[in-house]
């Protein structure tokens, strides 16, 4: 007897995971989905699913239908059984292809076409510039230089001769430079190859590493591949060239590429920071994603009365089963980025307004807990996607650090300590560089105790070389 009940059972499991299974799949895709991505989803599901119809107009988070899609699915079903015998033949002609001149057909044909289109690169740097928080006049110039930006990210004017031609105070073309060229991606803005990939290497924090001198003073050589003659120049070895070689070749020489029209990988950010008075507000990108609704066209049908073939009910019910659940996962998806993604604002305050010295440590638990989801939610949520803020974009993982506590109880995230490193060594004595016990040292007396290995760690991640060989006679 023991047998029988067993394979009941296993059976009684395997129906459940097949029930499951499937919606669960799709709702952490979508969550874990870019814009972009989630907007094609959408795009395919209004294609294969009848009873789904695009909203005309734009719904919030807190809309009141978000309610009604929530509720109870049950009083649509009962409707069903008043279909009468013309449902057979409507369903079977909603199955043929669409005739000619079908309003609906056109609807979704125009908006799946619409999907494809590209995000280009000016639209990608005008809604950072939208963003931030420059000076109206700075933001005026910032755009004109977008306008003279080319599709390889590089600017294709003379800021000089803008000045002049143009009685523009040349510092303020210099500080809308500057405003363009710290956008996404890293080197968009730049003059020439050289400064291209110099904004890159300090992007990256490696302003003071063997590559950017190397590409400061020696990119001509390098091209060459005249290594020999360039580590006697530095004074290193070539191998350490070869190694710096191998790193400058894998920076982007045309930063613009990525929004070209033959590669479909773009950068949308998923939510805005913008400055509103002396506070910062969140909102979520929901440009690229249809919103959705049951159709009022099968409610009408419902309503005219009439018996229902038993295929005809299970087929709608599981239509509209599926579109609920779609509507649901989608408001769910957006509202849980948009709470993380203030959350991330609320401890990030000072890195918003002051820059990355100021970056707290935080890790995903804390955000899960004030959030009151899962760590592995925040984990999937924030994969892959982007937040524009006026300190630029960036991947929404970027926050997320490890870090440090002071003598004084503040809390400083690694990059924060990195930087710190990093500025020591920059108004340091080339004469006699800063060894790491010194480094050590010097961020102890600001509050900062760490081991001297882990001072040449990040040293060593920063790229800036040992101190006999940052010295200079």
């Amino acid at each position: 007897m023991a047998g029988p009940g067993l394979q009941h059972s296993q059976n009684q499991s395997l129906e459940l995971r097949q029930k499951l299974a499937p919606q669960m799949q799709q709702s952490l895709a979508i969550l874990q989905a870019t814009a972009l991505e989630l907007g094609q989803m959408v795009g395919q599901e209004l294609a294969e699913n009848p009873v789904l119809e695009e909203e005309s107009t734009d719904l919030s988070l807190e809309d009141e239908k978000l309610d009604r899609d929530s509720e109870d699915i049950d009083e649509e079903f009962d409707e069903l059984s008043r279909l009468d015998d013309e449902w057979r033949e409507y369903l079977q002609q909603s199955r043929q292809a669409a005739p000619r001149g079908d309003a609906e057909a056109e609807r979704r044909q125009h908006m799946m076409d619409s999907l494809v289109e590209p995000v280009t690169l000016t639209d990608h740097l005008l809604e950072q510039l939208a963003t931030s928080d420059a000076a109206a006049e700075v933001r005026s110039l910032a755009e004109t230089l977008v306008g003279n930006i080319d599709e390889d990210g590089l600017l294709g004017v003379d800021i000089e001769e803008m000045a002049l031609e143009g009685a523009i105070p040349f510092a303020g073309l210099q500080e809308a430079l500057a405003l363009v060229q710290s956008f996404h991606p890293p080197g968009v803005g730049a003059r020439d190859l050289r400064e291209c990939l110099l904004i890159q290497l300090d992007r990256l924090g490696r302003g003071h590493s063997l590559e950017h001198r190397i590409v400061d003073r020696h990119l001509d050589e390098l091209a060459r591949k005249r290594y020999p003659q360039v580590a006697r120049r530095l004074g290193v070895t070539p191998e350490q060239i070869t190694a710096a070689a191998e790193t400058i070749a894998g920076l982007e020489p045309k930063p613009g590429r990525a929004f070209s029209s033959g590669d479909n990988q773009y950068i949308t950010p998923d939510v805005s920071v913008r400055r509103d008075g002396g506070d910062y507000v969140v909102v979520v990108n929901n440009d690229h994603i249809p919103h959705l609704r049951i159709s009022n066209t099968y409610k009408d049908i419902m309503s005219s009365g009439g018996g229902a073939a038993a295929e005809a009910k299970e087929y709608i019910r599981d239509k509209i089963r599926a579109g609920k659940f779609l509507i649901k996962s989608i408001h769910q998806r957006q509202d849980t980025i948009r709470r993380i993604a203030g959350q991330i604002v609320e401890r990030q305050r000072d890195f918003l307004d002051k820059g990355v010295a100021h970056l707290r440590p935080m890790n995903m638990a804390q955000i899960a807990g004030a959030v009151g989801v899962h760590e592995t939610t925040v984990s999937r949520a924030i994969a892959g996607k982007y937040i524009a803020t006026p300190r630029g974009v960036f991947e929404m993982r970027y926050f997320f650090k490890p870090g440090y506590e002071t003598e004084g109880g503040a809390s400083m995230s690694n990059t924060s300590v990195k930087q710190a490193v990093s500025e020591l060594v920059k108004s340091e004595d080339p004469r006699k560089p800063l060894s790491d016990d010194k480094i050590v040292r010097k961020l102890a007396e600001d509050g900062i105790k760490i081991a001297r290995r882990t001072v040449a760690k990040y040293r060593d991640e920063l790229g800036i070389l040992p101190s006999h060989l940052r010295r200079s006679y």
